[in-house]
């Protein structure tokens, strides 16, 4: 079961750096989050 976790975790996590990645600048900058605040956000994101 812990594994099966961590993969959807893990999943989640590169999906959102993958999204997030995509976004403009001007987009990131509209959320709030900095570029370089990217693996942050996401891993928050997949943790929950």
């Amino acid at each position: 079961m812990n594994l099966i976790r961590s993969y959807s975790n893990w999943r989640r996590y590169r999906d959102t750096v993958s999204e997030l990645n995509r976004l403009s600048s001007r987009e990131l900058s509209d959320l709030g989050i900095a570029r370089s605040d990217i693996p942050y956000v996401a891993k928050k994101s997949a943790i929950r």
